[in-house]
């Protein structure tokens, strides 16, 4: 849970690094998340986790299963549920469009990250599709040489 500030005031929370390992992404698109006050207290603190969360579109709306948000350490008894469904906001125009995309065999819908913009709790959703085993071994494979080539540059230079 690293939290970076960036230039234009977006504080990224929580990335889903395991989402870039096991699906190709083919579509980006930003939302806005329905939280109630002590869940946005939580995020605020960065006590988020997107491992295994995904997003499904039920009765014309997009929610999010799956995500975890800690409860607030000063909540009540009143504390919110910690993997609750989350309505996502998003235009009926892009809800259609990713509808139509969901709806074909093998897209998904996959958070990538959540963070704060201009104060406000967003979310990067992702359109994508699952990796076979090979295409995982292969991304390994070109990610370890990269480290090597740069290994050995590294030292070259000096």
């Amino acid at each position: 849970m690293s939290q970076s500030t960036s230039a234009d005031g977006i504080k990224i929370i929580a990335t889903n690094r395991k989402a870039y390992h096991d699906y190709h992404i083919v579509e980006t698109i930003e939302a806005g998340i329905a939280l109630t006050g002590t869940e946005i207290k939580s995020v605020r603190e960065g006590r988020v986790n997107l491992r295994d969360a995904y997003a499904v579109i039920r009765d014309g709306e997009v929610w999010l299963v799956n995500m975890h948000i800690a409860p607030y350490h000063h909540g009540h008894r009143d504390n919110h549920e910690p993997r609750r469904e989350r309505k996502l906001l998003l235009h009926r125009k892009e809800i259609n469009r990713l509808l139509g995309k969901v709806q074909e065999r093998g897209w998904t819908l996959v958070p990538l990250k959540v963070y704060l913009k201009r104060n406000r709790a967003k979310v990067e959703l992702a359109l994508v599709r699952g990796k076979r085993l090979y295409d995982k071994r292969q991304a390994i494979a070109r990610r370890d040489a990269e480290r090597d080539l740069q290994r050995t540059l590294k030292e070259y230079r000096r």
